[in-house]
C-alpha cells in the first residue's frame, strides 16, 4: 500500500468493508490507496486533507497547537498541531499530492474536560488548525468543530466523504485525554454512543 506516517494500529472493518487504521492522540496517517482514517476525538482535532485532483489524502490527530516552552516532542512530534499540519502535508507531498490543490475537512475541539472553561483547550485547537489552513491556503471546506460533545470519525480516504458519529463525552474519553495530556512532557477502542451520525 502507498501509505506513511506514524498509526501502528491497522484493521479490517468489517462494517465498512475495508482495510483500516486508527489514529491515537499524536498519530497522523496518509494514504494513496483508499484507506479508512477513524479516530475518536474530544478536546483534541483531526484534519482531514484530500488532493482533489490525485485523491491522495491523510488525517491527524493532535492534542495542543504548539509545543510552548517544552522541547520534549522528539518521540511524538506530531501531538503538537504545528508538527501535524506539516509532517501530515509532507507525507502527502511524498505520495504525489499537490499542495496547490489540497483542501481540509476539520473535526474536533471540543469542551469536554472539567475546568477548562477559562482556558478552552478545544477552543484554542480549533483556532490554530483554522489560521494554520488560511496560512498555507489551504480551503476548509467542511468543519464540525467545538461544542460540548466528543466525535468519532471516519475518513474515507477514497471519495474525500467523512462520517461524524457524535457522542456524550465519556468518562473512558476524558480520562484518556486527561492521561495523555499528563503524559505529554515524558514520552481503547473508545466506548461508542449517541445516534447522530453525519456524512460531510
Amino acid at each position: 500500500m502507498s501509505i506513511a506516517g506514524t498509526a501502528h494500529h491497522r484493521y479490517f472493518d468489517k462494517s465498512f468493508n475495508r482495510a483500516a487504521a486508527k489514529l491515537l492522540p499524536g498519530e497522523y496517517e496518509a494514504s494513496a490507496d483508499g484507506l479508512l482514517l477513524v479516530t475518536v476525538l474530544g478536546s483534541c482535532v483531526s484534519a482531514c486533507l484530500r488532493d482533489r485532483k490525485t485523491g491522495i489524502a491523510g488525517m491527524n490527530h493532535f492534542m495542543l497547537p504548539d509545543q510552548g516552552s517544552s522541547n520534549s516532542d522528539r518521540l511524538m512530534p506530531a501531538r503538537f498541531g504545528t508538527h501535524a499540519m506539516e509532517l501530515l502535508i509532507n507525507d502527502m507531498l511524498k505520495l504525489g499530492a499537490n499542495r496547490s490543490t489540497l483542501e481540509a475537512k476539520v473535526f474536533g475541539g471540543g469542551n469536554v474536560i472539567a475546568g477548562m472553561t477559562t482556558v478552552n483547550v478545544g477552543q484554542r485547537n480549533a483556532g490554530f488548525v483554522r489560521a494554520f489552513l488560511a496560512q498555507e491556503n489551504i480551503p476548509i471546506v467542511a468543519e464540525d468543530l467545538g461544542l460540548d460533545i466528543a466525535r468519532k470519525i471516519y475518513f474515507f480516504t477514497d471519495t474525500g466523504k467523512v462520517m461524524v458519529k457524535k457522542i456524550n463525552p465519556q468518562q473512558t474519553l476524558v480520562q484518556e485525554e486527561e492521561s495523555y495530556r499528563r503524559r505529554i512532557d515524558r514520552d481503547t477502542e473508545q466506548k461508542q454512543g449517541g445516534d447522530i451520525d453525519l456524512f460531510i
